[in-house]
């Protein structure tokens, strides 16, 4: 059992009790997928807020940002848990699921690259966007992959990994926003940088995967042809 298995394992023991409340007031995944998204919209709103009328309280609205990021990422935990608890799960549900997941993460990236331009921090900017076009390639190259047949879950940087290194990396600079030892920010650049590095190595992790697995059918299907 690796990490993510395990930790998964732990989540649902804490959250079943409330999902199993979802399922029986009668609560659908899609309803609980676009509560999580509208959360995620509600943090980058903060966010731009805290760019451009929030100069003295900036951080403190960073550290809400993330803080609601966090927790709208246990709606995306639980809309999984109850479609599978509640024999709720659906083709469109899914669908629905990745859809709102990618809008979420753009846009909440989209805030942290604002806020951070915004307050001249142009180069850690580049970084956030960077980690932006990462988290897209990762889902895109996967979903390209499975379009044509290819399991491709490979790599660490998932969609789990960079929702709590950002939303956490946020929180906690709006928590210790006060430190004069270093640039709080930091706190948030640190999770992020790594975001943004090891998502698009991922993203590459993934082509070359696809890569091999693609001439490994095409020598099998020589082999076949030969055969015959």
């Amino acid at each position: 059992m690796n990490y993510r298995d395990w930790l998964q394992k732990i989540i649902y023991k804490i959250i079943n009790p409330l999902v199993n409340g979802m399922i029986k007031v009668g609560i659908t995944p899609n309803i609980i997928t676009t509560i999580g998204f509208l959360l995620n919209i509600v943090a980058a709103g903060i966010l731009v807020y805290a760019s451009l009328y929030a100069d003295a309280c900036a951080y403190s609205c960073l550290g809400w940002a993330g803080g609601i990021i966090l927790f709208a990422g246990l709606f995306d935990m639980m809309d999984g848990r109850v479609a599978r608890m509640g024999n709720m799960s659906s083709t469109f549900g899914a669908f629905y699921d990745s859809v709102l997941d990618r809008y979420s993460e753009l846009f909440t990236l989209f805030g942290i690259t604002y806020f951070l331009f915004m307050n001249s921090y142009p180069i850690y900017s580049v970084i956030s966007f960077f980690a932006l076009i990462g988290s897209l390639m990762v889902s895109y190259v996967r979903a390209r992959a499975e379009g044509l047949g290819i399991e491709c879950k490979v790599g660490f940087m998932q969609r789990p990994e960079r929702v709590v290194l950002t939303s956490l990396g946020a929180l906690f600079c709006g928590i210790f926003s006060d430190t004069t030892a270093f640039d709080p920010i930091l706190i948030l650049m640190v999770p992020l940088t790594l975001v943004a590095v090891l998502a698009n190595v991922t993203a590459f992790v993934r082509v070359k995967h696809c890569y091999v697995v693609m001439k490994m059918n095409e020598r099998n299907k020589k082999n076949e042809e030969i055969s015959d």
